[in-house]
């Protein structure tokens, strides 16, 4: 992701960078590629060995796999941020289902090597359950595996501990190479046995991310640091062509430079992310030089933008993901999506397609639990949005139009084209289809414009059209491509002014099928001599000299046009578009598919005989309508294993009834349950003894970010403490003089910090959406001279910060206290001692990964995990019964599920937010912050002063759909009152179907060794 400012927050994607003296030396040995429809000009450089391969290719218009020129339409998904391989599939499929044949990934560093020199990437942290899906789907992978990734990760990837390293993090310091050393040379060789070309689907590598910014103090661009991160997975086996993601067009490691890349690559994000304005556009935000611009840089390789905008972050005390999948809707990609085709993008990422969950504290500080990006596809895996609507009409057109990727682009003109000024055409012509990308001259126009189109056409020489009635419209926020010249299986159409969902040439007929927005007059004209009406009404035919016109309106009433013998328009509204879909029978070809009515989602189609087998989700009972594709002799039709019985009509298309049964279950009253309460703060007791916690005697930090400005360090990262609740305990004898301790505390946005002297409760940092750190003076009673006193401490971190801009080293923002000042004392005269999570970076729970749990009492302890010994724990009524005053509670309960198997039934713990203070100063919420444990996996930070997160989905697999389950909640009031969480309950967020998801095992409860 692209380095950007939040509102209310001092957040930018911040990088480091790495040089290295090592010079590389290559051989030029010529490789033979094969190809269809052109000739690679550039092959990837050998990196002394003998030639890569020969299976990806490229020349200057587009990719070559397996010699077939492609549009890698892509769309990017994290398998870290869904820890439960067996829902990859479903991902895979309705990215798949869109017409989409890419997704690019990041693997998160962090989560693999949390103590340094020992790698782990098993279990829910393996890749290869991700490259199986893939490969099952038909997808081709771009792999992003850093090693750093931004992603509004925590540390942007980056391990903690690299907070120790003694040298500028993304540089060619040894140090810092050191240290990346056995995570690229481990993930390399996992991502090397997927490649293609040994019968994986991984096609792209692309080393580093964003390496894109730098402090002046640092030399940027460096091409033998960049060159060494490409020799690093070079040598790790990759050979499949390396891409860049320059996050602007720098023009950075271009083909032809040092250490350059084999495809360059950038980044967009142009109406950037303020999704509190979500229907505002700025004027100037649309891009229109990107193609001249990539013509003078990189000429050579084809056009390709390795994220583009497919949603936006939101901050904590942001508005919701809701509002951002208004700012980036479907309006968003109608007119910025259709403008980069217009420039010939033929590489093409969304970030993100499906963005998950920042489960188990693996986030960043800059964004909450939830990371669904208001994308296509929503984190509980629900296709609802109409954006995702949109795109598989965009990705459809494209897999059936090839003449796009070889198009010569012309200049964008708002009078050549169109009988209005206020409408902008950019053409593209092949030698035979023209395409001509329509838009409002001003991008961000509400006015809806009408205009004839003037097109240009082989043997009908320049027609200006509608021909027939009326004239054409664009509306405020839309954009068109509209064709000529546009070949379907031999058969021409001269033009049209509605947009090409989909086609296909069967054995005994061709079908079409086009769209135009809600009540939009249009026409078509077909290469024919005879044109039919024979389903719908309001179409008007008139037959010319060599070719039929067909004029009609746009409207939810379906017109089938029957043309010559055996070509069949179906002319669509564009909702009505959202309904069909194009199913390839093969996994990465098109040279088969059905075309298909059928609902709510599509995922395969596999023809066996005289038997079509349908999978798919229901949301309600839909008619199943077979357009093409269906075996000469259909004797059976089967949607999800079910035989349908079937109809044969007209046209050779066949239809059925696939009946949805609404499921039956019963969710659990988490009010009504048995719940267990522990004290999680008992480390403010005077029977406490913090014996066996670290001492905080380094005198001197590693940090080499932030000097110290205490006499030891308190920073959790120097004595290896990277993620979670951080707590404190200082000791000292009192003088009597005492009356205040003022602390300087760290923990990212939205963080927040309680004190107690002794039991006694002291004061409290509440956290705010735009502090990272605070400064709070905390005043107590007189102190009895001689006595021994504690603080105690509690620390939230939020995450650690990303390290966009190399040489900020960002990612060394210490978490813990970065002063103190207790009155009338030198600093010396407090003692401190320190933990987080049990064992810092050698943690417990190796199947959860590093950074799920912290450092509160009970998760020390284990007992967020399944089996814990709550017997003889207190009985209670839950979280929503609280705690009576500051401290950290701890709840526990478990309930059965008997979730019906065949549907797909996303649940979501729900909070109650009604923005009341336990003061009665209802202009200000409780101060209070939530930790949601289910089956052990932290699936919810909560932080309810703070927002905007209320509802934090749990998928299956997580949650055991058909046994028990272990539910935790940590409460932490930070006010003196204390706090009850107002209401928390499960919710069902949908209802659609698919297959058997496997539960994820986890460690179970056993009494932890050295736990205090």
């Amino acid at each position: 992701m692209y380095g950007r400012t939040t509102r209310n927050c001092k957040y930018m994607k911040l990088s480091f960078k790495f040089l290295s003296s090592v010079v590389l030396s290559c051989l030029t040995i010529e490789s033979a590629a094969r190809t269809v429809g052109g000739k690679p000009k550039r092959w990837i450089q050998p990196y002394k060995r003998a030639p890569l391969q020969d299976i990806v290719t490229w020349d200057e218009d587009s990719l070559f796999v397996r010699g077939e020129r492609i549009f890698w339409y892509s769309g990017e998904f994290h398998p870290f941020r869904l820890p439960v391989v067996s829902l990859y599939l479903d991902v895979f499929q309705k990215i798949k289902a869109m017409g989409y044949n890419g997704v690019s990934f990041y693997v998160h560093w962090a989560l693999l090597e949390g103590k340094p020199g020992e790698f782990s990437a098993d279990g829910v942290f393996a890749l290869e359950p991700f490259f199986d899906a893939a490969s099952k789907a038909g997808i081709y992978l771009l792999a992003r595996p850093g090693p750093y990734i931004n992603a509004e990760a925590s540390g942007g990837g980056f391990p903690g501990w690299l907070q120790r390293v003694n040298g500028t993090l993304r540089t060619a310091d040894p140090a810092y190479l050191n240290a990346t050393a056995l995570y690229v040379e481990s993930i390399g060789k996992i991502v090397s046995k997927a490649q293609i070309t040994n019968g994986g689907p991984v096609i792209l590598l692309q080393p580093e991310n964003e390496y894109s910014g730098a402090m002046p103090n640092v030399k940027f661009p460096d091409p033998v640091y960049f060159g060494y991160v490409e020799e690093q997975y070079r040598k790790a086996g990759i050979v499949v062509p390396f891409i860049n993601n320059d996050a602007r067009t720098a023009g950075y490691f271009t083909p032809g430079s040092e250490s350059a890349v084999d495809i360059y690559g950038h980044d967009g994000y142009p109406l950037g992310f303020d999704c509190a304005h979500p229907y505002t556009w700025p004027n100037g935000a649309l891009p229109t030089g990107w193609r001249a611009t990539h013509l003078k840089q990189s000429p050579s390789t084809p056009y390709a933008i390795v994220e583009f905008q497919g949603g936006s972050f939101d901050p904590w005390g942001g508005l919701g993901f809701d509002q951002c999948s208004v700012l980036l809707s479907n309006e968003f990609e109608r007119v910025f999506y259709k403008n980069d085709y217009s420039f010939g993008v033929t590489i093409f990422n969304l970030y993100m397609t499906y963005g998950g969950t920042n489960w188990g504290n693996l986030g960043h500080p800059g964004g909450y639990t939830s990371y669904d990006y208001g994308a296509v596809i929503s984190e509980e895996r629900l296709i609802t949005r109409e954006k995702y609507s949109e795109q598989k009409l965009e990705a459809n057109f494209f897999k059936v139009s090839p003449a796009y990727l070889t198009a010569d682009r012309g200049n964008a003109s708002n009078t050549s084209w169109t009988t209005s000024t206020d409408l902008t055409v950019t053409p593209a012509f092949s030698n035979s289809t023209k395409l001509y990308f329509l838009r409002h001259a001003a991008y961000n126009s509400l006015d809806s414009t009408r205009y004839k189109l003037h097109v240009q056409t082989a043997i009908f020489g320049n027609l200006t059209v509608p021909q027939l009635n009326g004239t054409l419209t664009l509306n405020g926020r839309d954009s068109k491509i509209h064709i000529s010249d546009y070949d379907i299986g031999g058969v021409n159409i001269v033009y049209s002014t509605a947009e090409v969902f989909t086609w296909k040439k069967y054995s005994s007929k061709i079908v079409l099928i086009v769209y135009g927005g809600p009540n939009k007059q249009h026409e078509i004209a077909i290469q024919a001599s005879s044109a039919t009406v024979v389903e719908g009404s309001g179409a008007t035919i008139v037959q010319k000299e060599g070719y039929s016109i067909i004029n009609w309106n746009s409207n939810p009433e379906r017109k089938i046009i029957k043309v010559d013998s055996n070509v069949y328009i179906y002319l669509l509204d564009r909702n009505s578009a959202y309904n069909y879909w194009a199913v390839d029978l093969t996994p990465y070809s098109s040279a088969s598919s059905v075309i298909v009515k059928a609902g709510y989602l599509l995922r395969s189609a596999k023809v066996k005989g005289s038997t079509l087998a349908l999978t798919g989700d229901l949301n309600a009972t839909t008619l199943i309508e077979v357009i093409g594709g269906a075996p000469k002799s259909l004797s059976k039709l089967t949607f999800n294993g079910v035989s349908l019985p079937f109809k044969a009509g007209d046209y050779i298309v066949y239809t059925a009834t696939a009946d949805f049964e609404e499921p039956k279950f019963t969710l659990p009253d988490l009010s009504a349950l048995n719940w267990k309460y522990l004290d999680s703060l008992p480390e403010i007791q005077s029977p406490y003894s913090d014996t066996a916690w670290a001492s905080a005697n380094l005198k001197t930090t590693y940090n080499t970010l932030r000097p110290l400005t205490t006499p030891t360090s308190l920073y959790g990262s120097d004595y290896g403490y990277n993620t979670g609740t951080l707590l404190f305990r200082g000791h000292f004898t009192a003088t009597g003089a005492e009356t205040s301790l003022f602390l300087w505390t760290q923990g990212g946005s939205a963080f927040g910090t309680s004190a107690w002297l002794n039991s006694d409760f002291i004061g409290s940092w509440d956290g705010i959406d735009a502090a990272t750190n605070s400064n709070t003076t905390f005043t107590f009673p007189n102190l009895t001279p001689g006595k021994s006193y504690v603080f105690t401490i509690v620390i939230d971190n939020m995450g650690l910060d990303e390290n966009w801009v190399v040489g900020s080293e960002t990612m060394k923002n210490p978490r813990g206290i970065l002063n103190y000042t207790l009155s009338g004392r030198p600093q010396s005269a407090i003692t401190w001692k320190l933990t987080g999570n049990l064992g810092g970076e050698s943690y417990a729970d190796h199947s959860r990964g590093p950074l799920n749990e912290g450092g509160m009492y009970a998760e020390r302890q284990g007992y967020h995990l399944p089996s814990a010994p709550t017997k003889s724990w207190k009985d209670s009524t839950g979280p929503t019964a609280g705690i009576s005053t500051a401290g950290i509670g701890f709840f526990t309960t478990s309930f059965d599920l008997d979730m019906p198997k065949g549907y797909d039934i996303p649940l979501s713990f729900v909070f109650t937010n009604s923005s009341t203070s336990a003061a009665g100063n209802s202009s200000l919420a409780t101060a209070y912050r939530v930790q949601l444990f289910v089956n052990g996996w932290q699936f919810g930070k909560y932080v309810h002063n703070v927002g905007p997160q209320t509802k934090f989905p749990v998928p299956e697999g997580i949650f055991d759909y058909h046994g028990s389950n272990y539910v935790a909640v940590t409460l932490w009031a930070l006010e003196k009152e204390g706090a009850k969480v107002e209401g928390l309950k499960l919710a069902v967020d949908a209802v659609t179907g698919f297959g058997e998801v496997e539960t994820v095992e986890g460690q179970k409860w056993v009494k932890r060794k050295g736990a205090y």
